[in-house]
């Protein structure tokens, strides 16, 4: 029982995911590319901020000297 309220409330959540983005209104295949480009400039990003964000604030503080 519980697997199927999961399974209904993350489809509750695709379908408004759908309607807020109007994705709706397009075909099955433009869809895919759309959620894949979408998925993959957030991989990217994701990637970026884990990447060189502790470069990035290490600078700050040693910018207004918090650390030495």
């Amino acid at each position: 029982m519980a697997l199927g309220d999961c399974w209904k409330q993350l489809s509750w959540f695709y379908y408004q995911y759908l309607l807020v983005t109007a994705l709706y209104m397009l075909e099955p295949w433009e869809r895919t590319v759309f959620n894949s480009l979408l998925i993959s400039f957030a991989g990217m990003a994701i990637y970026t901020g884990y990447v060189f964000m502790p470069q990035h604030i290490m600078a700050i503080l040693h910018y207004f000297e918090v650390i030495q």
